[in-house]
């Protein structure tokens, strides 16, 4: 096994994750298209000197192949995009998001910064840069290995999408460029490739619990790993934190391979592949690609602003699931919560009326159950059944004019035409036109036994009584 303190392990992470905001310099949408494009633009891209007046090794390298870059364009492409107009202000909405995310890693914003161009040769970016500015600094995560600094968060804008190559030019889709990114760097304190899932798990829960895209693509992590007597290398390209341990002890070893010749190993970008290995990118960049974007000012943040966020900051999505627990619901519940987007109109309910276990059928299970039974989507279902009607069924519950074995039958009554008002004052026929038919049913097939009466029974209501009420008619009839 090896020994990561004797080795000098060393690395940080640099991860990247889009907002769910419009675009960063224009109010474009931030969607992926699907369908034909509009229009094809064609450029060829020439790399520029940096502020030190040097052209950077990385962008010398991928301005090597000369290759023509054709773009998609789409009628939700302006003219910022194509970089034929200065860009907007920056988005206000995603400039809240990156400082909600700083602020939960303990991070130092800064209240006055300068908005930069990276040089990007490789076509993926019209402009031939990326507009990126720091937002803060000096954070910290806390992990079981102790905390982890966050050296800097960025708030800049994705890349357009590739979607194809050959020898002489290079396809990319303009629907991503200009979504907005935050890009979090740690600081070289991860002390194996245990500690750095870990860490990546604990980031992206921070970012969980705030207005982020969803999704494959939605985020990237990067790498930057080194051990005694080695280059720093950066390994991009990882979408899932699994197989970021196996990568590491693989890097590791080739690292290693190199120092116990009297080597070095290259300083150089190379890209994750799903085996866990890695292969060469292109040379690391350095300083030389960055300077000011002199289309925009300053970027200045105010005192109000960072008060008026820090007011209303997020709860971190493992605080949030812990509280649903706490509620009495299960995993899976909590988890279907969570993902259908529900969370905070089941808040508002269970604020008023608790019963959190009824909310929750009333939000998730009961209007897919309906669905199914009507051969409808659930947004009809949800639409015919508003949230102002499942807060008058709780508040009927509450005050006992309806029972909660009650409930999908004032659902169906209410999805059928019948106002809620009038749905929710049930009398002893709805319950005995139930029995009545199970009656029938158990007289056109006697000498069954009660679990395959059951069966069914469970069959034909598909799902408008419960089990219990089931059997207790079923029992009735057979005695």
């Amino acid at each position: 096994m090896v020994n990561y303190d004797e080795i000098g392990f060393k690395a940080g992470l640099e991860i990247h994750q889009q907002l769910d905001t419009h675009k960063l310099f224009c109010e474009c949408p931030s969607v992926l298209r699907t369908d034909e494009p509009a229009r094809i633009i064609k450029r060829r891209l020439h790399v520029v000197a940096g502020e030190s007046g040097e052209i950077d090794e990385a962008a010398k390298f991928q301005a090597g192949g000369g290759k023509d870059y054709l773009y998609q364009a789409y009628d939700t492409t302006c003219l910022v995009e194509i970089d034929e107009e200065p860009p907007h202000e920056i988005n206000k909405e995603a400039l809240k998001v990156a400082l909600e995310i700083a602020l939960l890693m303990n991070c130092k914003i800064f209240p006055l910064s300068q908005i930069m161009r990276k040089t990007i040769v490789n076509g993926s970016v019209t402009s031939g840069f990326q507009r990126t500015v720091t937002i803060a600094r000096d954070g910290f995560i806390e992990t079981a290995e102790g905390k982890v600094g966050i050296d800097s968060i960025y708030l800049e804008e994705d890349s357009a999408r590739p979607m194809g190559k050959n020898d002489q030019e290079v396809v990319y889709r303009l629907d991503r460029l200009g979504i907005p990114l935050v890009e979090i760097s740690t600081r070289p304190d991860l002390k194996s490739p245990s500690h750095v899932k870990e860490a990546a798990l604990k980031i992206g829960d921070i970012l969980r619990s705030t207005k982020v895209r969803r999704g494959i693509g939605t985020i990237r992590q990067d790498l930057n790993v080194s051990i005694k007597g080695s280059n720093r290398v950066e390994i991009k390209g990882f979408q899932d934190p699994r197989i970021m341990e196996k990568c590491l002890e693989l890097e590791v070893e080739r690292q290693r391979s190199f120092t116990e010749k009297g080597k070095k190993n290259p300083a150089e970008v190379r890209n994750a592949l799903p085996d866990g290995e890695t292969e060469f990118l292109r040379p690391m960049p350095g300083a030389a690609r960055m300077y000011p974007e002199t289309d925009l000012p300053l970027l200045e943040i105010s005192r109000d602003f960072i008060n008026e966020v820090k007011k209303n900051l997020p709860k971190l999505k493992s605080e949030i699931e812990e509280e649903l627990k706490n509620h009495g619901l299960s995993d899976e519940m909590v988890k279907m919560i969570l993902k259908s987007g529900k969370l905070e109109d089941y808040k508002e309910l269970y604020e008023v009326y608790g019963n959190p276990l009824l909310i929750s059928k009333l939000l998730i299970t009961f209007p897919k159950e309906l669905a199914r039974k009507n051969g409808k989507s659930v947004e009809r279902v949800e639409k015919v059944i508003s949230k102002d009607t499942l807060a008058f069924m709780l508040e009927s519950v509450y005050r006992e004019k309806i029972q909660e074995k009650d409930v999908k039958v004032v659902l169906e009554k209410v999805f059928s035409g019948v106002p809620v008002k009038e749905a929710v004052k049930l009398d002893k026929k709805d319950f005995a036109d139930v029995e009545e038919k199970i009656m029938n049913l158990m007289k056109d097939k006697p000498g069954l036994s009660p679990n395959a009466y059951m069966g069914l029974i469970m069959r034909e209501f598909k799902g408008s009584i419960t089990g219990e009420e089931a059997m207790g008619i079923i029992r009735k009839f057979l005695k």
